[in-house]
């Protein structure tokens, strides 16, 4: 019985190819994996029943493709049923897409809620029709470093799946080469929440036909890092359909802004990562409702900008020379300025840097004079440093204390205020010398 479950769950018998071919769990994450099963140690998948996640990798489903798959018996039905895994891994294995439409019905059974395939390859192409109205418990989908035929022109063929993708919570496709996504197939997902397209190779004529109108309607989070994006402009206008977006990443694409651009950001946006992108000046607009905002890793000399609901501010591995204004943020409580070209925080700037819960200013080419020592020891007193300090805080100049931790320069009265030792000093001299005449 326990074969047969498994090859329907479309995970097969799967052939030994000199490896290791058995299975081995891990009590403590209730994880197992499988490598390459074969006919004669398929017996070993036993140690998998106690686990919530099961993980396969290598083999060869070709030989199943005409594996004859007939309707369940209620005692494998009940066998399904009675499962505990929750997650499927399938790694490094040519899949028929003929065999994965004949059995992916099966999961309907089961209570697998995730399901992932890794560097894997979609051979052929499948005939969706016995999933047509058909429900699954999977609500989350991923693919990583995939090969598979281009998706336009399935969407007639993936309509069949509709009642199941109308359900999906979580897509990710990743570093699988996708250049484009048919509009079609974006309706498809009525209920999704978070997708993920990072490390393909959409560029900026990809994003309005793939998030046209109606596509993704429930969407929230979306990851678009590492791609091939350019424009500023064009992603704005790209998503700006998305009305339920929150969060956005743009990370390590070479985005040019647009000075004149006048494109709209969803209304919901809240959290923007702009990091690694080549910029040299924060671009606009801006989303207004913005509480979180990413532009580390970037050329930045001036950030000179206005958000009244910014709660979280990133601006760590840019060419700042000075602490930017933060009047312009109420709300802000967190504030990252490590690695810049930042000498010493003026006494305004402590005062203003101390109603943050977190402040970061590592790694920075600090002046230790008197005044620029006393601001970054009277904010770790504080308690508002946050990690990093003491030991990535230390002095470039003056050369007395080039390369002394920040934390132990001396600020005695004599070394930063001599005048306040030496005029008492002179008064009473003066007094004393009037007493003696």
């Amino acid at each position: 019985v326990l074969q047969a479950v498994f090859l329907l769950l479309g995970l097969g018998l799967l052939e030994a190819e000199g490896r290791r071919n058995r299975c081995f769990f891990n009590r403590t994450q209730e994880y197992c994996v499988c490598y390459n099963l074969s006919e004669e140690t398929i017996g070993s998948i036993i140690q998998c029943l106690p686990a919530t996640v099961v993980e396969f990798q290598g083999g060869d489903l070709e030989k199943y493709i005409t594996f004859p798959i007939r309707n369940l018996d209620s005692s494998t039905i009940e066998t399904l049923g009675s499962l505990i895994i929750q997650k499927i891994v399938i790694g490094n294995v040519l899949v028929p897409e003929i065999l994965l439409a004949r059995v992916l019905r099966f999961f309907s059974y089961t209570h697998v809620q995730g399901l992932t395939f890794d560097s894997c390859i979609f051979q052929g192409t499948g005939n969706w029709s016995d999933m047509d109205g058909q429900n699954l418990p999977i609500v989350s989908l991923s693919f990583h470093n995939v090969t598979s035929a281009p998706l336009t022109g399935q969407e007639q063929a993936l309509s069949s799946l509709s009642r199941w993708l109308g359900t999906l919570e979580e897509l990710a496709v990743t570093a699988s080469r996708v250049t484009s996504l048919p509009c079609a197939i974006g309706r498809l997902f009525r209920a999704l929440r978070s997708l993920d397209l990072a490390q393909n190779s959409l560029g900026d004529g990809s994003l309005s036909p793939a998030f046209c109108q109606g596509a993704f309607p429930r969407l929230q989070e979306l990851s678009l890092h590492h791609n091939n994006l350019r424009s500023y402009h064009n992603a704005c206008e790209g998503v700006e359909l998305l009305l339920e977006l929150r969060q956005l990443d743009l990370s390590h694409n070479e985005l040019v802004a647009d000075p004149s651009s006048s494109c709209q950001w969803p209304a919901s946006l809240l959290h923007l990562n702009l990091s690694n992108t080549g910029l040299d000046e924060v671009p606009t607009p801006l989303p207004p409702s913005l509480e979180v905002l990413d532009m580390s890793h970037n050329h930045l000399h001036t950030v000179d900008i206005s958000l009244s609901s910014l709660k979280k501010l990133f601006l760590n591995q840019n060419l700042l020379q000075a602490v930017p204004s933060i009047r312009n943020y109420p709300m802000l409580d967190t504030l990252h300025l490590d690695n810049n070209s930042i000498t010493e925080l003026p006494r305004a700037a402590v005062k203003l840097l101390g109603h943050l819960q977190d402040v970061a200013v590592a790694d920075n080419p600090f002046s230790c004079s008197c005044s620029g020592a006393r601001g970054l020891q009277a904010l770790a007193a504080m308690g508002h440093l946050g990690q990093g300090w003491p030991g990535d805080y230390r002095c470039h100049s003056p050369a007395q204390y080039q390369g002394w931790l920040v934390a132990e320069v001396p600020l005695s009265v004599l070394r930063c205020d001599p005048a306040a030792v030496v005029a008492p000093i002179c008064v009473i001299l003066a007094l004393l010398g009037l007493a003696v005449a």
